[in-house]
């Protein structure tokens, strides 16, 4: 296959942008805010390209996954190092999310960033650049050199530009505790990427690092390696998913990061934790992975409840919207581990919404501190009737949150649990169940931000009558409005493009989850015997 240009485009063009921002701040404050806006359009538009050039209906390939597009060069040689970059219909669809969030987080930062606006748009392009680095890169050293690459510029964000009610301290022991929980989670992922090359070299005599050639190594470990391996990789994923009780940086960093921040981490980071599970860990390990599914499904059962119940508790309108992000990811670990093509099908249409719909939210608490100066839900009330726009695209978004028909989160719920129930029925009544608590938390942010009177004291503190959105706000949420109705009444759109892809991944897994699942039965059996 022909070398793509488009695909190290796609990194490269982030990149370069945010440097030039960076270059140019010193001569016009509002220059960085352009560059970048550019750059993220032309980002959005390679990938537009991607999509109509490449094909992505492909005859399924077999033990190897078929790649619309490529491109690769030798870097390392010695060490089997090389720059190869690949797409396919999941990692397409991906990219695509993070370019357009990515034209939505320089949107929504116009006029929230006054300092540094530069070095701001430096650090924000540069995550982007890496997350889509870990979306396309195949060979696992330069996906790990993405994966640890994108944290630095998202510490910045946090650290520097955060919540500006609160001191420096709390914005820097969030960044710290953020990038100490990845940091360590990537070690040990890292440590599972190294155990398969040695593996790798210890068959072949070769050492490389390139997707095709560590799937066939992992494919032949012995079974307690392999689980081990598995471990390592679902670790590293795990904390940035995050899933319970691994969780514990989420909350803090969504409550200090900048609006811009909060749409980077919500919308796109967390999905290169799905996005490393269904490329690595359940094609390189299936037998381990269907070991593991059941421990797999309860963390993520816990993580529903857990996440919706916190939710509910919360008084911070950023703190409350963070629980839910953990609450929706356990849904995701479901649909992994069911592995069927409905829930993986439906996980591709829940990341979609769930980026979008969580995107919107955040910059809707960015836009609701604007006017109000607080976050607290208690000193809220009584914006339905004070302001015209924006209590319409927030009762719209938390209706997509919950899953209300007609939008994309709904469809992305429906399928999963729909594909589920085969394979682990109660598991899948039981998260069935927790639907009832998003509908809770979602009320209740409703009601204590729109209905009610004012509050009082706090309205001493902002000007009457209230600014309503501004055109560029209007635009901003418009594109997330359009895209969860794409998403909600015709998916087909997006379910074409991921079905060969996913299809792939159901193949690889399923025949040996069901010669576990098999082997599990009869074991279970025969212990029933002997106790009798």
């Amino acid at each position: 296959m022909e070398n793509n240009l488009i695909l190290p485009a796609l990194i490269l063009v982030p990149f370069i942008a945010g440097f030039i921002c960076w270059l140019v701040d010193k001569f016009d404050q509002h220059l960085p805010r352009w560059i970048a806006l550019i750059g993220m359009l032309i980002t959005f538009g390679l990938g537009i390209a991607l999509w109509q050039t490449g094909t992505y209906s492909y005859e399924l390939g077999g033990k190897v996954p078929t790649w619309a597009a490529e491109f690769q060069l030798p870097w390392i040689q010695t060490l089997g190092i090389s720059i190869h970059l690949a797409v396919d219909g999941l990692s397409l669809l991906m990219v695509l999310l993070t370019a357009l969030l990515g034209v939505i987080a320089v949107g929504c930062s116009w006029g929230e960033i006054q300092k540094n606006v530069g070095f701001f748009h430096l650090n924000l392009l540069w995550s982007l650049g890496g997350v889509i680095g870990v979306f396309l890169a195949i060979d696992l050293f330069l996906f790990f050199f993405f994966w640890e690459m994108m944290l630095v510029p998202v510490y910045f964000l946090i650290a520097l530009w955060g919540h500006s009610g609160s001191n420096g301290r709390s914005r820097v022991y969030a960044a710290t505790k953020f990038f100490l929980y990845t940091q360590i989670a990537g070690l040990i992922m890292l440590i599972g990427i190294l155990g398969l090359v040695v593996y790798g070299y210890m068959m072949t005599g070769m050492i490389g690092f390139d997707y095709n050639y560590l799937l066939a190594v992992a494919n032949h470990l012995p079974p307690e390696v392999a689980y081990a391996f598995m471990l390592c990789f679902f670790i590293g994923f795990a904390v940035k998913l995050p899933v319970f009780p691994l969780h514990g940086w989420l909350p803090d960093a969504h409550a200090q990061a900048p609006t811009a921040g909060s749409v980077d981490l919500a919308g796109i980071l967390i999905k290169t934790a799905a996005y490393g599970l269904l490329r690595f860990v359940i094609p390189f390990f299936p037998a381990a992975s269907a070991q593991f599914a059941d421990i797999a499904i309860i963390l993520g059962l816990i993580g529903i409840f857990y996440g919706a119940f916190l939710a509910y508790q919360q008084t911070d309108m950023k703190r409350l919207l963070a629980y839910t992000s953990i609450s929706h990811m356990g849904f995701i670990l479901l649909a992994i581990y069911a592995g069927n093509i409905l829930t993986f099908q439906g996980l591709m249409i829940m990341m979609l919404a769930h980026g979008l719909s969580s995107a919107a939210l955040f910059i809707m608490s960015g836009q609701v501190y604007e006017r109000l100066h607080t976050r607290d839900l208690r000193l809220m009330g009584g914006l339905r009737g004070q302001l015209q726009y924006l209590p319409f695209f927030l009762m719209f978004f938390v209706a997509a949150l919950v899953g209300v028909p007609g939008l994309g989160n709904f469809i992305g719920e429906f399928l999963i649990l729909m594909g589920s129930f085969k394979a682990f029925p109660a598991f899948t009544i039981i998260a069935a169940v927790s639907l009832v608590f998003a509908g809770l938390y979602g009320l209740i942010l409703i009601h204590k931000a729109l209905f009610g009177e004012p509050n009082a004291e706090q309205k001493q503190h902002y000007p009457s009558p209230l600014k309503d959105l501004s055109l560029r706000e209007v635009s901003i949420l418009m594109i997330c409005v359009i895209g969860l109705l794409w998403l909600g009444l015709y998916p087909q759109t997006f379910l074409d493009v991921s079905h060969s892809s996913m299809q792939w991944l159901v193949n690889s897994y399923m025949p040996v989850q069901e010669v576990v699942e098999t082997v599990q039965q009869t074991a279970t059996q025969l212990e029933q015997v002997e106790m009798r």
